[in-house]
């Protein structure tokens, strides 16, 4: 399993009906450096394993509650130390919380962690990735039945000996089995979010080697996957040695697999596999293209070029009578020869690519982050979130938006503090009071995200709803119902003439939760109907609708959000993974109704 901090990176924290705090949907990627989003994180964990140890419930308050307070802080914890700050200043800090942040930021680790982790086999923590079971759960499986790993607690729900426990019963049996995937999944693909702060990280370690000529990141990170499983790096150099010397400096490297003499596998100390290749620079496009995939696309670009009398592998591009190299130098040169265009790497999962290579004089031009106009799903601190409207009003003037929507959570989700009638009504006078005194056409929204009750309804009567500029659907809670009754409910919510839009539509938290059991096809048809929206939710944690759901929007013709549900400011900038997800379900800017000014995209409405 590797070092302690192996584990303190993997273990996960599940709460309530949302599984997790809302605050958690705006992490956006994973340092290897002791940030406030480690420590706080780090904090979580040790109170789940003291949760799992029954340790004292004012610890865990106590762990918690400043792992919230470290994770929205503005100034850095390493920092702030680094200056002499007494930490106990800040509130929601205590002596036993500072100590821990100090102890972690000298050292990277927690010797309370380790004493704990001494006592429980490292494998139980796998348990703890188990949607719905929590940490009391797991040790009640670890203390009463001496389960230990994902396989033994499957072997234990499949002859119903975990139903006999107290507190636990068939249906939660059921819901503990169809977890363990989930929970097995988590421990082996990481967020493409968390991916992609490694390659951040590692692409500044590598630009320091002057022997590197060029760099990529290929694999499922480059098209853009949702998790990550390993990371493939693409160097060109006529140094190897001095290139996998630097590489294997690295920070955060916790073994050496294997050096070769092209190859240099390593694992970080989380685990996470990371895949060096050092090519020739006439072989780097040809190698990039192998590399990046997907499997399916590479085993129809080889069929072609078996059929123009040509092999292609990640070398280059050889005539199969004399082998001879002929291309390899860029992607742009082995697509050539097969007469075909460079494919955006999102696209590259012979779904639709090569159709329009044949069908399409160009290949349609995807989405970028520069077409979006604005934002239509944010929190703040009237709910959950933490920043005012005009804080993330003003970010997002910063980001270059032209508006957005002030989309706080409505009374059903009462943990986050939802807004009833009257609430909501205040917030809305506070909103048309902003955009009067505005010296700018930046707009604010009057929305909300209103729940779909268990029922069917509408969390907030119509005459509420009719008054707002844009009304968002959204179901939390029900979430185990069956498929007929969920979708039925979100049909209904598309009916109701004031609601705008749904919100992450299938409900699923990537390594967390599955989404719930729905008809999309249904949902896409009643949609259009209705002439409503859906949304991806550009969370790193959701990423819903995902790629094929998109991909099915796009066939009938249903107009996308793409959408941050902001819960402070510095979630807006998690647009940047709904357009990546946006681009792997072949969305252009035509596609997406935030491309447009607000103006022209009411228009798509039949609000």
């Amino acid at each position: 399993m590797g070092s302690t901090l192996s584990i303190r990176l993997r273990i996960t924290t599940l709460r309530s009906d949302l599984r997790i705090p809302t605050s958690e949907l705006d992490e956006t990627c994973y340092h290897l450096s002791m940030t406030n989003d480690k420590i706080a994180q780090t904090l979580h964990q040790l109170a789940d394993l003291l949760e799992f140890t029954g340790a004292n419930a004012f610890r865990l308050r106590a762990y918690r509650n400043g792992a919230r307070v470290i994770k929205d802080l503005p100034d850095s914890i390493e920092s702030m130390l680094e200056s002499g700050e007494d930490l106990t200043k800040l509130d929601g800090i205590g002596k036993g919380v500072a100590q821990k942040c100090k102890e972690l930021v000298e050292t990277g680790s927690l010797s309370q962690l380790e004493e704990i982790l001494e006592t429980v086999p490292r494998t139980v923590l796998d348990l703890l990735n188990i949607p719905k079971l929590g940490p009391k759960k797991a040790a009640a499986l670890f203390n009463e039945l001496n389960i230990t790993t994902l396989e033994q607690l499957k072997t234990a729900c499949e002859a119903q000996e975990v139903r006999a426990l107290s507190g636990f019963g068939a249906k939660t049996e059921e819901q503990i089995l169809e977890g363990i995937s989930i929970a097995a999944a988590a421990s082996q693909r990481i967020l493409w979010s968390k991916a992609d702060g490694i390659v951040q990280q590692l692409r500044d370690h590598m630009s320091h080697c002057k022997q590197v000529k060029q760099i990529e990141f290929a694999g499922s990170y480059r098209r853009g996957k949702e998790t990550v499983g390993d990371l493939d790096v693409l160097i060109s150099s006529k140094n190897v040695d001095k290139v996998m010397d630097h590489f294997g400096e690295f920070e955060g490297i916790g073994t050496v697999i294997v050096r070769g003499d092209t190859k240099m596998s390593v694992r970080l100390e989380n685990e996470f596999q990371i895949d060096l290749r050092v090519v020739p620079d006439k072989s780097f496009g040809a190698a990039l293209l192998y590399f990046t995939g997907s499997k399916e696309h590479n085993v129809i670009v080889r069929g072609m070029a078996k059929q123009k009398g040509l092999k292609i592998n990640e070398w280059g591009v050889y005539r199969l009578d004399d082998d001879e190299w002929i291309a390899g130098k860029t992607e742009a040169d082995v697509y050539a020869t097969l007469d075909l265009p460079v494919f955006d790497p999102e696209t590259r999962e012979a779904r639709a690519e090569f159709d329009w290579a044949k069908e399409l004089e160009e290949l349609p031009t995807l989405i970028e982050i520069s077409d979006v106009k604005g934002d239509l799903h944010m929190h703040t601190t009237a709910t959950d979130g933490r920043a005012s409207i005009e804080e993330m009003a003003a970010a997002a003037r910063e980001r270059g938006l032209k508006f957005i929507a002030i989309t706080d959570h409505s009374k059903r989700v009462a943990m986050a503090n939802g807004l009833d009638g009257d609430r909501l009504l205040a917030q809305w006078k506070e909103i048309d009071k902003i955009n009067k005194n505005a010296t700018d056409n930046f707009l604010i929204l009057k929305g909300i995200e209103c729940d779909i009750l268990e029922s069917g309804e509408m969390d907030l009567p119509d005459e509420v709803l009719a008054k707002a500029d844009w009304v968002i659907a959204s179901l939390h809670y029900g979430q185990q119902q069956p498929r007929q009754q969920i979708t039925d409910r979100i049909i209904g919510a598309l009916e109701n003439p004031h609601v705008c839009m749904i919100a992450h539509p299938t409900g699923r938290l990537l390594n967390k939760r599955p989404p719930y059991d729905v008809d999309m096809t249904a949902v896409f048809q009643a949609a259009k109907e209705n002439q409503k929206l859906l949304e991806l939710n550009a969370s790193p944690l959701r990423l819903d609708l995902n790629d094929v759901h998109l991909l099915q929007a796009k066939h009938y013709g249903i107009p996308i959000v793409i959408n941050t549900d902001a819960h402070r400011v510095k979630g807006l900038d998690n647009m940047r993974f709904g357009i990546k997800q946006a681009r792997r379900g072949c969305l252009t800017a035509a596609d997406v109704a935030n491309s447009l000014p607000w103006k022209k995209m009411q228009k798509l409405l039949k609000k």
